[in-house]
């Protein structure tokens, strides 16, 4: 596959690599220069905890949340 390199030096990745391997905006990548013309573009980890929080915020506007009857709550 070719692509080309802006004004600004970003590099545009395909659609069909990107579909292919579930790239999204805002990952990170680390690339690697091998020799003169030839680099390698690693795609970094996501940390283990990436999208925890916006899945609980997720919680009570989907449906997920359901409250608990608590004795300790009752007389606040």
């Amino acid at each position: 596959m070719k692509t080309v390199v802006s004004s600004k030096g970003h590099i545009l990745l395909p659609a069909e690599l990107r579909r292919r391997d579930r790239i999204r905006a805002g990952q990170r990548f680390e690339i690697e220069r091998l020799a003169a013309g030839q680099y390698l573009l690693r795609k970094q980890e996501a940390p283990h905890n990436e999208g925890v929080v916006n899945w609980l915020l997720d919680c009570p506007v989907k449906g997920w949340f359901q409250s608990i009857a608590s004795e300790a709550t009752d007389t606040l």
